[in-house]
């Protein structure tokens, strides 16, 4: 015998609000009883809204069998991999609750702990030399940088050594034994050992570009050299993510549409564009409440295509 399945009973048992207008003339008409349909400005911000809600119960809702981490990853420098990782990072952490940590791959010091908020006193230098002793997530949290999405974030806050692929491979182990979700910040040597490490430990990969010829000639540079590897690596460039930023400067119409044309020509699973945003573009500590709306909307859509393709290769 069949059973009406019964695990959306919850949601069937919510009845949508009207869709009827708030603002303007229309909005006065309906505070006076009647109901006339949004404005097609009104309809806009709604269907933003609504695709805003499904892309946060996306994130909200994913679950996997053990910690699950996110490499942003692109040879060429200055194209917005901090940022990237950053947001990212604070979206999957402000819309799950925490649980995520932002961390520093990079073989020689990166930008990490320059563009998160906080000034903590000791990092990821600091964090490999104790790296044995860490026994409880109280000790893990002293090695970190709070940030007000409630992502954790462990950057470089004085000289250390380069990293190693075994730093990476025992960070990443002890970091994913109190957080479900690891994001890294990679450098731009994908030939270092650091990186390797990273590769080992990733389940997902985003790579953002600028709309410049160089930014995206390494990113697909970068993708080829993870199919060559074959493996994981080639499993983790079939299933990236490009992210398309734009920084403020000025941007050639002919060379965009040749990014856009090397980028479909990539054979990547998703490309999202993401707007200008003067908040990251001021190169200071970054803040997820001082983004646009815009910028945090795309950000939220790309994170829910990381966290489907998380959901795919990780069971």
């Amino acid at each position: 015998m069949l059973r009406e399945p019964l695990d959306d009973l919850g949601i069937v048992a919510i009845t949508p609000p009207p869709k009827q207008a708030t603002r303007g003339l229309r909005g006065l008409l309906a505070r006076l009883g009647f109901h006339p349909e949004p404005g097609r400005s009104e309809q806009r911000d709604l269907q933003l809204a609504e695709q805003l809600r499904r892309d946060e119960e996306t994130i909200r809702q994913a679950t996997w069998t053990r910690a699950v981490s996110v490499l942003v990853a692109n040879q060429k420098g200055g194209v917005g991999k901090t940022p990237t990782a950053i947001i990212t990072g604070g979206v999957l952490a402000a819309v799950r609750g925490g649980s995520v940590c932002i961390m520093e791959v990079s073989d020689d010091p990166g930008a990490l702990m320059f563009r998160a908020e906080g000034n903590p006193n000791r990092g990821i230098g600091e964090l490999v030399r104790d790296i044995t002793t860490i026994g409880s997530a109280g000790q893990l949290a002293g090695y970190t940088a709070p940030q007000t999405s409630f992502a954790s974030v462990i950057g470089t806050v004085g000289r250390r050594p380069r990293l190693t692929a075994g730093d990476v491979i025992a960070v990443a182990a002890v970091v994913d034994r109190y957080y479900g979700i690891r994001v890294m910040d990679s450098g731009n040597q994908p030939s270092s050992s650091a990186f390797q490490g990273a590769i080992d430990t990733a389940d997902a990969l985003i790579i953002p570009v600028f709309n410049a010829g160089d930014a995206v000639l390494e990113a697909v540079a970068l993708l080829d050299v993870l199919r060559a590897a074959g493996g994981k690596a080639e499993s983790l460039a079939n299933r990236a993510i490009i992210l398309r930023l734009t920084d403020g400067r000025p941007e050639n119409p002919k060379v965009v549409d040749r990014v856009g044309r090397i980028i479909d020509a990539a054979e990547v699973s998703h490309v999202f564009e993401i707007p200008y945003d003067a908040h990251i573009a001021e190169r200071g500590q970054i803040t997820l409440a001082h983004l646009d709306p815009g910028t945090y909307r795309a950000f939220a859509t790309a994170s829910a295509a990381v966290v489907r393709s998380l959901q795919d290769s990780v069971r």
